[in-house]
């Protein structure tokens, strides 16, 4: 988190898109490997382009609805050498650590932005 010296950081699950795997596959294979959850559903939130001078990577960023009541521990792959704590937070806590400037990485803030803006029309949808 910013501010101390934790290897930890709060972000979002991500991964590679591997050759014939579809956006989709692996943001649902990734929600599976990192956390332990299976999602629902699915919804797109943007395709941004991290640094357009440097290179040429597309980030897809997803929204998933999961069953969060079983949420939590550690999860990743060892051969990765992934050691991932999840977090299971409210809404209104996700978007306190954003209003905190407690989120270091790029993707998750446009992630919890978008949810800042669209939270109350999930909530509708999905509840």
């Amino acid at each position: 988190l910013r501010g101390d010296n934790s290897p930890w950081m709060l972000e979002l699950i991500a991964g590679v898109v591997e050759p014939g795997e579809s956006d989709t596959e692996v943001v649902r294979r990734e929600a599976m490997e990192e956390a332990g959850c299976e999602l629902s559903e699915l919804l797109p939130i943007a395709t941004v382009i991290p640094s357009a001078g440097a290179c040429s990577e597309q980030v897809r960023l997803f929204c998933g609805r999961v069953g969060s009541a079983s949420i939590g521990g550690i999860h990743g792959l060892q051969e990765e050498g992934e050691d991932i704590l999840v977090h299971s937070v409210s809404r209104e806590d996700a978007l306190r650590l954003l209003a905190d400037d407690r989120i270091p990485n790029g993707h998750t803030l446009i992630a919890l932005q978008w949810l800042h803006i669209h939270g109350e029309s999930l909530r509708e949808r999905w509840c």
